[in-house]
């Protein structure tokens, strides 16, 4: 019997330990390298759509709320309701790219191989894409964006807009930071053993990055194109609706969006594989490692 196989016989009703949860994540993760083309990129697909539900809350949300709200206090909401992507895909059953950076375990003890790993990074990076750029255009197709006279759609043009503007160093450290907490969050999921425990571990990892304005590379999927689909195809009563002149959104660009992405990712990666995979694998699971 595998180890995976082990972990879910276990009857406790306790959380796993550290250390238990060290062994499953490397378990899960040995597993996940190796599932099959279709199975990988359709559940990416879905992880990509369900990160995407939590932006489309998140940027509704935050419509509107200008100065009647705390800043502090728009951003914490805007954070709960887009942990729903999160919460989806750990519950839901789905393959996230920046979860998947705890496949880093797995690698680190030699469970899988680096062309294992960077094979299913890429097909779930390119399903999280799809999911989520498709997601962005069902929004801008159901008109979605034009709820609150236009503020939804002002909230999304103005959160694309900052994201492709940011320097390549900030937007990796912040993305960086933003994987540290969302692999957590997946860590402690991993630990949980019902639904209301997943949903609580994941609730308060990510309502801080959002919070705190950390970049996830595949919420960005979402909201850079989103906002580039809004400027290409918004009706001329959009733009009356609302306090953003067009010509402030010229920044706002495909290729821009691709640039933007490059540090956002690496930073997911190294937050993740580095920062919670690697540590917590040579805290827990590195050779001659005790209990």
């Amino acid at each position: 019997m595998s180890r995976l196989e082990d972990f879910e016989r276990v009857s406790s009703v306790d959380a796993l330990l550290p250390a238990e949860i060290a062994r499953k994540a490397e378990a899960v993760g040995a597993q996940k390298a190796r599932l099959d083309f279709w199975r990988l990129f359709v559940l990416a697909v879905l992880a990509g759509a369900f990160i995407a539900f939590g932006a489309v809350f998140a940027t509704t949300v935050l419509a509107g709320a200008g100065d009647a709200v705390p800043f502090g206090l728009s951003r914490m909401l805007a954070g709960i309701a887009f942990s729903l992507g999160l919460i989806l895909v750990v519950v839901g059953g789905a393959e996230l790219f920046t979860g998947n950076a705890l496949m880093v375990m797995a690698l680190a003890a030699r469970k899988v191989t680096v062309k294992e790993v960077l094979r299913a990074w890429s097909i779930v990076y390119a399903g999280n894409l799809v999911g989520a750029t498709g997601t962005a255009v069902m929004v801008l197709v159901s008109g979605q964006y034009l709820m609150g006279e236009g503020a939804v759609g002002s909230v999304a043009l103005s959160i694309a807009t900052a994201k492709v503007a940011l320097p390549f160093d900030r937007a990796l450290f912040l993305g960086i930071l933003c994987n540290v907490l969302v692999c957590l969050a997946v860590w402690l999921s991993i630990g949980a053993r019902s639904t209301g425990d997943k949903i609580l571990a994941v609730l308060f990892p990510i309502s801080a990055f959002v919070a705190a304005g950390f970049e996830h590379s595949v919420a960005n999927m979402y909201f850079v194109p989103l906002g580039l689909l809004i400027k290409a195809w918004a009706p001329a009563s959009f733009w009356l609706e609302i306090a953003i002149p067009y010509d402030s959104l010229m920044a706002l660009s495909w290729p821009a969006f691709l640039w933007h992405l490059i540090p956002v990712t690496l930073g997911n990666v190294i937050g993740g594989g580095v920062f919670v995979a690697g540590v917590y694998w040579f805290v827990y699971l590195r050779p001659g490692q005790g209990e």
